[in-house]
């Protein structure tokens, strides 16, 4: 028979209340508390009954991860850190693929997929920040993001203007001037684009170098295929960059990859950088350099605040909490691997 709440509490010395906090991820209990009757609960192989949760307090367990696409392999890492992440509350998360329109965004926020869940965690690109203030009072909501929901929920995000400075302030370190930005949406209003541009235009200025519109590459997405595009076009310029900075992992992999194909050495003819850090770029020929952000606090940090509004633990104003970034710097620009700037 499975272990209930009591063997616990005996078997930790400590009381039922404890374990329950423990197992569903409130109250304050010390750490080494934790450790021990976690590993209780380890040993015994408890598991919380749901049901009987969802009868006592009226939740169900479940939460729900909202994000753009799930092809991206910048948001599959997220969501498996958000469902690790969970398991550690006893959560269980739906996840959801909005395709980052403001109908597929707006149907998941109002619940019309038919599922009862406590809370919900989204990564929005297309809802307006007024909408997103009204979606926030009808569950506990945490945004994810550039998209601002105007103080009305808790946001966590990066600091995308000081990444992409950072990026651009390397290339121009190893003597690049004509360094492309490829990455620009003007087809989107999700802000992530833009942010990264006025970093990389910041940067430039620092240097006493003006933006060029040759320079700045639209995309339709941050995919492979629409890097390796705009790489080409920009090898085929009458003047190529000397650097390309990529808004995503995934447009820098396909620049690399149409590097390549056109003969075209990476970093000696062109030093190539892209941000996500996703797993691809640090096994790609040659490694990614990239801005890495914390894309494990991003998941702790937003299921921390989910966790207060569930439990009405908080009362508190909204938080707008940035988790830190560092620019990792591997073979595509330096030629050395590994090393961290």
């Amino acid at each position: 028979m499975t272990a209930n709440l009591r063997e616990v509490a005996a078997r930790a010395g400590v009381s039922v209340r404890t374990v329950s906090n423990v197992v569903s991820g409130t109250g304050q209990v010390a750490p080494a508390t934790r450790a021990r009757v976690q590993r209780v609960v380890d040993e015994l192989g408890y598991r919380p009954n749901l049901a009987a949760r969802q009868l006592r307090g009226g939740r169900t367990g479940l939460i729900g991860l909202v994000v753009p696409e799930l092809t991206s392999a910048y948001f599959a890492e997220l969501a498996g850190l958000v469902v690790q992440t969970a398991l550690e509350r006893s959560w269980t998360v739906v996840v959801e693929e909005s395709g980052g329109t403001a109908e597929g965004e707006r149907r998941l926020l109002e619940g019309r997929g038919g599922r009862g869940l406590d809370g919900l965690v989204v990564s929005p690109w297309a809802l307006p920040p007024e909408e997103l203030s009204r979606h926030a009072g009808a569950r506990p909501l945490v945004v994810l993001g550039e998209r601002d929901p105007a103080g009305a929920a808790d946001h966590v995000t990066v600091d995308n203007v000081a990444a992409a400075h950072a990026v651009t302030t390397h290339l121009l370190s190893l003597g690049r001037r004509r360094i492309a930005a490829v990455g620009l949406q003007p087809h989107l209003s999700n802000g992530t684009a833009a942010q990264r541009l006025l970093g990389h235009r910041r940067a430039l200025a620092d240097a006493g170098l003006a933006p060029e519109d040759a320079l700045e590459v639209p995309v339709e997405a941050l995919h492979r295929a629409q890097g390796a595009r705009a790489m080409e076009a920009l090898l085929d310029a009458p003047r190529p960059p000397d650097a390309v900075f990529c808004f995503s992992d995934g447009l820098a992999l396909g620049a690399l990859r149409a590097a390549a194909r056109r003969g075209c050495r990476v970093p000696e003819d062109v030093a190539l950088a892209g941000f996500d850090d996703i797993e691809d770029g640090r096994y790609a020929t040659p490694s990614l350099t990239t801005v890495s952000p914390d894309k494990q606090q991003i998941a702790a940090r937003a299921l921390m605040c989910l966790a207060d509004r569930i439990d009405r633990r908080s009362a508190a104003a909204p938080q707008r909490i940035v988790v830190p970034h560092r620019l990792v710097v591997r073979e595509s620009t330096a030629g050395t691997e590994p090393g961290t700037r």
